[in-house]
């Protein structure tokens, strides 16, 4: 699959810690828990338990998985930070801070299959990689929201992403780092990408046989689609160069 950026490698022997931020997802999230206990080099699962009001996250830790908890829904990049934070602190005292990947809660047993996102970046040849699923499921946001995601990266970057909202991805802690603070809810992945490619980290697609529960025509789904287009276009319009120009000025005349 097609990469960007610069950066610079080196294999590494770093462990990887899985991050699954998870919402209401009792009924599949001990599968994929299970499953990501099993990936090559996962010596950490750490679900993020993002104000569920069903047992999400007694079920994770049922299944083995370490369990932080909001107390209210925060958002999908709040619950990407908690987890890091807790990964983190779980590292203190070690040689090398873990690698970080990235899995949603409804993979179930396919997580299994997320073993290729791991390789580029242990062997220092990415410094993220993005899931390109080779299945038929549809991704949440498909269509319109997908299109916003994909123009606005290849506008701020010239790269040209598969599939730009998805949320399988595998990260060195210095790429996380540099990423930081991460854009509110689901801006999260396309401001990822844009702001580590503007940094001269090495981004790379991979494809994995990845599958999702599949996306509903329901009014749920259609309010979950306005959700991630508010929060796409607002990851985008701080970032481009214009807008992010005014919201400068405009800081600066409140000081």
């Amino acid at each position: 699959m097609p990469g960007a950026g610069a950066g610079t490698g080196g294999a590494d022997l770093h462990g990887v810690a899985v991050i699954i931020p998870a919402k209401d997802e009792a009924d599949r999230i001990a599968a994929t828990v299970k499953a990501a206990q099993e990936l090559p080099g996962a010596d950490l699962v750490m679900v993020v338990d993002d104000g569920s009001s069903d047992g999400t996250g007694r079920v994770a830790a049922q299944a083995g998985a370490r369990v932080v908890r909001h107390s209210r829904n925060r958002g999908k990049g709040a619950a990407m930070e908690t987890g890091a934070e807790a990964v983190r602190l779980l590292d203190e005292g070690r040689d090398q801070p873990r690698h970080l990947l990235f899995l949603d809660a409804d993979l179930a047993g396919t997580a299994r299959e997320a073993a290729p996102l791991v390789a580029p970046v242990r062997a220092g040849e990415a410094d993220m990689t993005i899931a390109v699923f080779s299945s038929t499921v549809k991704l949440g946001g498909h269509g319109f929201v997908v299109r916003l995601s994909r123009d606005g990266i290849r506008r701020a970057t010239g790269w040209e992403a598969t599939q730009p909202l998805n949320g399988q991805r595998c990260l060195t802690r210095a790429a996380f780092d540099a990423a930081l603070p991460l854009a509110a809810g689901f801006g999260v992945e396309t401001a990822l990408t844009i702001d580590l490619l503007r940094k001269g980290f090495r981004v790379t697609e991979v494809e994995v046989p990845l599958a999702h529960r599949a996306t509903g025509t329901d009014w749920h789904a259609q309010v979950h689609r306005g959700r991630q287009f508010r929060d796409v276009a607002r990851a985008l319009a701080v970032r481009e160069p214009v807008v992010a120009e005014r919201l400068a000025r405009l800081r600066g005349r409140r000081k």
